[in-house]
């Protein structure tokens, strides 16, 4: 999340020395910018920020030999053909967080939750009190990998906080991609963005002529079930939160944050602040919502989901304090700021467990469980993770009841930036190497090298969007 409408200007140079001791104890949290890792993780290089783009990484996407990755202040693509010689190709400038990238095709797709005065590349944020304020998403033409092209905007209710592209399906997969657009945050006083705001919008996006992109619906995901304001009519739904300070407050749902979809199976699995649920999307443009669970003990805010592969299981993560505190403590405990780990079971979600990295961090260091993809492995259920300042986490939860750390890697306090402003966005497997999205310090590629996961090696794809899934196969392509 790192809290919409807010941008940081952040900067940084990454550092390197390393040490691999496990810490378990806040007096065992390495230096500023030492690196602690186990020794089956091999740190392959770092490539520093650009310097057109003076704002912190954000997400990631990956298709043939390149990577994208997002900024606040626009996107960067790398050659990674050579994953140890990775390097920059392009920055586009283009304010407006958090831009949060997809890519499909020949077009990049990036999210902007961040009200601007227009949906130009040189816009500046304007309040979204104001009716011709913009926010939504951005289309660009990235066939040039040297020089994008900016193509379309769609404007949004409360802007786009994340994306998830869908690909139409039968006939329509080679006409159409649709975007399911998380975005929450509305208020009364917000034109375009007025409460009850208990939906997802859908843009389609014609392939042959991706300037057409248009809002095609806005469906109501959590319909209305009781009155806010006394007057007697249903006018909100979803869970409706426990208003606590911090660390005890629950989110009321009022959108969604992230939503992973797997075509395949025609499911998708959506965190929508107060709940999770699960989705039917057989009719892309009408998902409906099959199962909502919600955990008002342990859960703060649901931030993502992720399916294993076999589409039986929904890894679902709290991201206590909007990735800005410090949760990775003893005070804050294991079960906060978590994963929490679901089975499907008759079309419903039964919890199976919690997993939180058991390395303290600094009261300097933002640390909660943030994004993360699969790594192939025939027969077994293993993800990568960031966490932002606590770092990259290896967890196989192929027993969904016992999940187990396999291997780490993460850098001690971020002192090149403000306190609680640092770490790893997100951290996906893609073609051998792990990727990880640092706020200040850059691109890092790492690699695992462990009897448990090698054999995902021989698994190769062309493409990784991770709110987008696809089933991967047992070896080879």
């Amino acid at each position: 999340m790192f809290i919409p409408r807010r941008a940081l200007v952040l900067l940084g140079t990454a550092v390197a020395l390393t040490i691999t001791a496990l810490p378990a104890q806040a007096s065992d949290i390495p230096a500023p910018g030492q690196i602690s890792k186990s020794d089956n993780i091999e740190h392959v290089t770092n490539v520093p920020k650009p310097a057109a783009l003076a704002d912190i990484h954000t997400d990631m996407a990956f298709q043939g030999d390149y990577a994208y990755v997002g900024n606040y202040q626009g996107f960067s693509i790398y050659d990674i053909k050579h994953p140890k010689r990775t390097s920059l190709v392009s920055s586009v400038v283009c304010p407006g967080g958090q831009m949060d990238v997809s890519v499909y095709g020949d077009l990049l797709f990036g999210s902007v939750d961040s009200s601007r005065n227009n949906d130009s590349c040189q816009s500046t944020g304007q309040s979204a009190r104001i009716k011709e304020s913009w926010e939504g998403i951005r289309i660009f033409d990235v066939k040039d990998k040297a020089n994008p092209v900016y193509v379309k905007s769609v404007e949004t209710n409360c802007g786009s906080h994340t994306h998830t592209i869908v690909p139409g399906k039968g006939a329509d997969a080679a006409k159409h991609v649709y975007l399911y657009i998380s975005s929450y945050g509305p208020a009364a006083d917000f034109p375009d963005c007025k409460t009850p705001h208990d939906l997802i919008s859908i843009v389609k996006v014609p392939l042959d002529n991706p300037a057409g992109a248009t809002v095609l619906s806005t469906p109501v995901l959590f319909p209305p079930t009781r009155d806010t304001n006394g007057d007697g009519v249903p006018d909100d739904g979803g869970f409706a939160g426990v208003p606590l300070p911090y660390p005890n407050g629950k989110s009321a749902t009022s959108g969604c944050h992230d939503i992973t979809a797997y075509p395949e199976k025609d499911i998708a699995a959506g965190a929508c602040m107060g709940e999770g649920i699960l989705m039917d999307i057989s009719d892309r443009e009408r998902p409906v919502v099959t199962a909502t669970v919600r955990d008002e003990v342990n859960f703060a805010f649901w931030h993502s989901a992720t399916f294993n592969n076999a589409g039986t299981k929904v890894i679902f993560t709290d991201e206590l304090g909007g990735g800005s505190r410090a949760t990775c403590n003893e005070a804050i405990g294991p079960n906060r700021g978590a994963n929490a780990y679901y089975d499907l079971v008759g079309g419903q979600l039964q919890f199976r467990s919690y997993f939180k990295i058991a390395r303290h961090q600094a009261d300097t260091e933002n640390c909660v469980a943030h994004n993360g993809s699969l790594i192939p492995v025939k027969g077994r259920d293993i993800m990568v993770q960031a966490w932002y300042q606590g770092g990259i986490s290896v967890v196989d939860f192929t027993d969904s009841s016992r999940p187990e750390e396999i291997a780490y890697f993460e850098r001690g306090p971020d002192n090149t930036a403000p306190p609680l402003s640092g770490g790893f966005w997100s951290a996906y497997y893609y073609n051998g190497y792990i990727y990880g999205s640092d706020f200040n310090l850059g691109l890092d590629v790492l690699r695992i090298n462990d009897p448990r996961t090698n054999q995902a090696k021989s698994v190769k794809f062309d493409i990784l969007n991770a709110q987008t899934q696809s089933s991967y196969p047992e070896h080879g392509r």
